[in-house]
């Protein structure tokens, strides 16, 4: 088996989209017949809220659209996007078609131009109801096989398309490095590596194989959030990061430029600062980074409202005009305003001032209609109906199923007491036991995920999964802690321990589902990230029965479990793995499905010593001799890349087939991988390095590639892994590229192999 990298291998002078001639001829011809005031109207993104009402005497609450002030305001304004969802909630398969295509149809009527729309289809086309919900990204990270995150992406594609869709802001590839930042679950999780391979995997699923022609089952993405978003430096969403030159460039651009390489059309920005500036006011990160050094020639989307924070919270800009001027000048093409048309009055008074050059203005239109051009919005303005059959198929839901299974991960199995046998009596118990919304986080039929069960009521539950499979006689329900629906996500009812305790008498095992209720953004933000006191308790107080517990986590990120751990047997966490996640875990506990899962990112054990797995080497540190007795451990529950099967492998032969190298030699590293159990398992088979002596203080370790097997019981595979020799470099004190002369380490599995570079060499190109 073969594994191939873009990552560092790609030359940053060829273009990241060869260009199409037909395509730019279109794009010139319509640019030069525009006025300003279309120019800039092409530059402005409004919410669909402004366009309609809501009726809340009705249950669900009713959104209806306003075709006339959505005509009045197209025919005025000429906006060039439209996004969002009818009155915050998913829309059907027939509203969606029927309001797209009437933004469509005003906008071609007034100015000729169609409207580009998106949406917040993040594990499939999740603001869509009806539609196939995969995993959320942090599950298809666990699940480290790429052909899952491609599949993903290609359902969610046709099933936008479905509803006329054209463009979903998606993937994220923010990385997932502190577990305190509450969309840790956005991400792939905390490598850049597998954000990089599942980025591009997902170009491939959403876009198709050429980003100049998308086809009606394709859409355009919007990677986000450019960059270092989910780096707060106070683990609060939407503030400051602080990282070192080396870190940005190594690690956090490495997802975006692997993504830009990959063919992805648009980017959407970070909505706080790097370093004390911020990115919708950066014109190294925007222009330079992006569209300069890497040839780019997509289009640079802000978050929602972000250039008004320019002056409101980031303080850089007096007002609202200068804040524009600011943010168009460092790059920005189109402003996701989201409420207000004002940007275009202000902004063509900053052009008549010549405080935004016409040349600025035309590069960004010219960006924006490539995309629509690209996206054949000018033939075939809408897509759905005919040709969309296969729009929440039973196909598709096996293929959501599997993500699930292969991403749901199992860290602790004593005893090997899963898997639970037929007939096992079981106490389900724990507030995740019985709740779709838990299942599938944020960014699922609503922003915060709540309020969607009658949508989701299709789908079962951990508990109705779990009554399908063992039997219902067989499982008792009773959860002692459940969520105040109505309050915050975090908010729980008071607890009562004594049906649970009094139904442990007659249960075999106790499942206890634990873990977060769903939210998204800066709402979930969270204070202790311990998981509540009160399921803490419930476990405490059920392990005081003696009954065996398996813990089941339901979470989108790592909560703190040091204390309850122990008293478990088993453990598993699902993670956030969508509407079949229930279905995926009992399949799994039942050994029907076989876990092949490993931890996306560092679980850690307590609050003051959270770290990741490629830390440096001085963050651990023995005890000095002397006066001096100090010490410093790196404390983890459980590692990166660590998850157990109901099978065993092993690992042996690493061979690499140059001892020593150069900068331009690639390095042919294999291992062999051998099923030792008794039942077929997937095995993820990462390859790490380690530099162990360089210029700057290197990393303990870093994932170099990843591809994931089948072995059947006594099936043994040779893994081979392409590895360029410059993807061992790092960035140095001077900011520059370099793979130093010295020992370094490959490492797969248990076995390591030393291979030496025998000459050092500097790049002055900002990409490698």
């Amino acid at each position: 088996m073969l594994m191939t990298c873009c990552g560092v291998s790609l030359c940053a002078q060829t273009p990241a989209i060869p260009r199409d001639e037909a395509i730019e001829k279109n794009v010139e011809q319509t640019l030069s017949r525009m006025t300003l005031d279309e120019k800039i109207g092409q530059m402005l993104e409004l919410t669909l809220e402004v366009f309609g009402t809501t009726d809340k005497t009705k249950t669900p609450p009713a959104w209806m659209l306003n075709e006339q002030s959505l005509d009045n305001c197209i025919a005025t304004y000429k906006i060039g996007s439209v996004l969002n969802t009818p009155g915050g909630r998913a829309g059907t398969l027939g509203e969606w078609q029927h309001i797209i295509n009437s933004v469509q149809t005003s906008s071609m009527k007034h100015i000729g131009i169609p409207t580009v729309y998106g949406l917040d289809h993040n594990h499939g086309a999740s603001y869509t109801q009806g539609a196939t919900f995969f995993p959320q990204p942090i599950n298809l990270g666990a699940s480290f096989n790429t052909d899952l995150a491609q599949q993903m992406a290609e359902v969610a594609a046709y099933e936008s398309r479905a509803g006329n869709c054209p463009w979903v802001y998606n993937p994220v590839l923010d990385l997932g490095r502190d577990p305190r930042w509450s969309r840790i679950w956005e991400s792939f999780g905390e490598d850049a590596i597998v954000n990089a391979r599942m980025v591009e995997a997902e170009m491939k699923g959403y876009q198709g194989a050429d980003p100049n022609h998308i086809g009606p089952y394709n859409v355009a993405t919007s990677v986000k959030h450019y960059m270092c978003y989910g780096a707060p430096f106070s683990g609060k969403d939407r503030t400051p990061a602080y990282l070192s030159p080396a870190m940005i460039r190594e690690k956090y651009f490495e997802p975006f430029k692997c993504a830009i390489q990959a063919g992805a059309l648009t980017i959407m920005v970070n909505s706080s600062s790097i370093n004390g500036v911020p990115v919708h006011a950066s014109y190294e990160y925007l222009t330079k980074w992006l569209k300069e050094d890497l040839q780019w020639d997509g289009m640079i989307l802000t978050d929602w409202a972000d250039i008004n924070n320019l002056y409101t919270r980031e303080r850089v800009a007096k007002d609202k005009k200068d804040a524009i001027r600011i943010a168009i000048n460092a790059g920005v093409d189109m402003s996701m305003e989201p409420y207000s048309t004002d940007f275009c009055t202000l902004l063509k008074e900053l052009v008549e001032e010549g405080k935004v050059s016409r040349d600025r203005i035309d590069d960004a239109v010219r960006r924006i209609l490539r995309l629509k051009y690209r996206l054949d919005l000018f033939d075939h303005p809408n897509t759905g109906g005919q040709g969309y059959e296969k729009f929440g198929s039973d196909e598709f839901a096996a293929k959501a199923l599997q993500a699930a299974e292969e991403s749901e991960v199992l860290l602790k199995n004593d005893g090997a007491i899963l898997p639970l046998a037929k007939g096992t009596k079981i106490l389900l118990t724990g507030p995740n036991a019985n709740q779709m919304r838990c299942l599938n986080g944020g960014w699922s039929y609503t922003w915060q995920g709540s309020k969607i069960e009658q949508m989701a009521e299709r789908y079962h539950t951990i508990y109705e999964a779990l009554c399908n499979k063992f039997g219902s006689d067989n499982v008792v329900l009773e959860q002692a802690v459940t969520y105040k629906e109505n309050g915050q996500y975090w908010e729980e009812n008071k607890p009562q321990f004594d049906k649970a305790v009094a139904a442990a008498a007659n249960a075999d095992v106790i499942v206890a589902c634990i873990g977060e209720n769903s939210y998204c953004e800066t709402p979930g933000n969270l204070t202790d990230l311990w998981l509540s006191e009160n399921q803490r308790s419930l476990v405490k107080t059920l392990a005081a029965t003696g009954k065996p517990i398996v813990l089941v986590l339901n979470e989108g990120r790592p909560r703190l479990i040091a204390d309850i751990e122990p008293l478990a047997k088993a453990v598993v966490d699902v993670l956030l793995p969508g509407n079949y996640g229930g279905d995926a875990l009992a399949s799994l506990l039942s050994g029907d499905a076989n876990f092949s899962a490993k931890l996306p990112y560092t679980y850690p054990r307590e609050i003051n010593s959270l770290a990741t797995y490629d830390y440096k080497v001085s963050e651990e540190v023995g005890t000095m001799d002397g006066a001096y007795n100090y010490d410093a451990k790196v404390s983890l529950q459980w590692p990166f890349g660590y998850g157990m099967s109901y099978t065993t492998f092993e690992y042996s032969n690493l061979r690499v087939d140059k001892m020593q190298f150069k900068a331009d030699d690639m390095l042919m590293v294999t291992v062999d991988v051998k099923n030792t159990g008794q039942r077929a398992g997937k095995e993820a088979v990462l390859l790490y390095s380690s530099d162990l002596v360089a210029s700057v203080v290197p990393d303990n370790k870093r994932l170099r590639q990843f591809t994931k097997i089948l072995l059947q019981p006594g099936e043994q595979q040779t893994v081979t892994f392409r590895l360029p020799a410059k993807s061992l470099a790092f960035v140095g004190a001077d900011g520059r590229w370099r793979l130093e002369e010295g020992d370094f380490v490959l490492k797969v599995g248990r076995l390591t192999q030393g291979v030496v570079c025998t000459k050092t060499k500097v790049w002055d190109e900002p990409n490698i």
